[in-house]
């Protein structure tokens, strides 16, 4: 039993070399004091608590969703599934070799995930609401790309992988579902309500689940212990600093990407006899 348990955690983050600055171990799990972690998790956690409720609360009254879906399964939505299932495999794969399985708690990987299950899953109400919830994560695979942090990255062809995981999940597979329309629309450019749950979803998985995982592993779970070396806010209080960026980058970054994307595929957009879609954003 001891040896299994061992085995696990040798999977989990055996592999996390902590001699790598901002990869995790004692000196970057200790760069902010125990009353700071605990001040700040509370009000993260308090506020993202409130804007989860406040959020739930307006979609609830007025969700805005289509009551009739379009359930043909397009080819390409199929291709599209096998390569993001082949992609995240060998990433998985590659975690599993190298001991850092713990990696897939990081948030790009969840983008992944929720991509996986709307292509796989027929279009319904629930589809559109994680559609719309996704969207507005899609600043993570971006940064991902522009900063790559690819110095934990030994295997070969690993860097590669890496690569072709955020492309696909940034520029082919959203602009696809948002081609396709129907169950994957967006709500209109004045709704905040998706952006304000959306937000409120990002700081409770952070400051609670990733934090902890994070602390008792001693491994900086999207730069949650400390700040990344190449961090623009690095010092003491960087993820206060994320009460400016992250409802800019959240309220700001999926309006506009989906304005671009729509304006670039509406001459090109598969008509949608649902609900009256005529595929412009709503």
């Amino acid at each position: 039993m001891g040896y299994s348990v061992r085995t696990v955690l040798d999977w989990a983050y055996g592999g996390v070399d902590h001699s790598i600055p901002g990869n995790g171990g004692q000196e970057c799990s200790d760069f902010i004091g125990g009353t700071q972690r605990i001040v700040e998790t509370v009000f993260f956690m308090v506020l993202g608590s409130g804007l989860l409720y406040f959020g739930y609360k307006s979609i609830a009254r007025d969700p805005g969703l289509p009551s009739k879906y379009d359930r043909t399964d397009p080819t390409i939505k199929r291709v599209l599934l096998v390569m993001l299932c082949m992609t995240f495999g060998i990433e998985t794969g590659f975690k599993f070799a190298s001991g850092e399985v713990i990696y897939l708690l990081n948030p790009c990987h969840l983008v992944t995930m929720v991509q996986i299950y709307l292509l796989a899953a027929p279009p319904s109400q629930s589809s559109t609401v994680v559609f719309r919830l996704g969207m507005h994560w899609g600043h993570g695979p971006i940064l991902a790309l522009l900063f790559p942090v690819l110095n934990t990255r030994l295997l070969p062809f690993e860097p590669e992988v890496y690569y072709i995981q955020h492309v696909l999940i940034y520029f082919v597979v959203p602009p696809y579902l948002l081609w396709m329309g129907g169950a994957y629309t967006v709500e209109r450019v004045s709704d905040l309500r998706w952006s304000i749950i959306s937000l409120g979803i990002q700081y409770t998985y952070h400051f609670g689940p990733l934090q902890l995982f994070a602390y008792l592993t001693q491994v900086n779970l999207n730069n949650m212990l400390c700040p990344a070396i190449s961090d623009p806010f690095h010092g003491q209080y960087w993820r206060c600093w994320s009460l400016f960026h992250q409802p800019f980058l959240t309220f700001c970054h999926n309006k506009i990407y989906t304005a671009m994307v729509m304006g670039i595929l509406s001459p090109f957009r598969k008509p949608s006899k649902v609900n009256g879609d005529t595929g412009k954003l709503e």
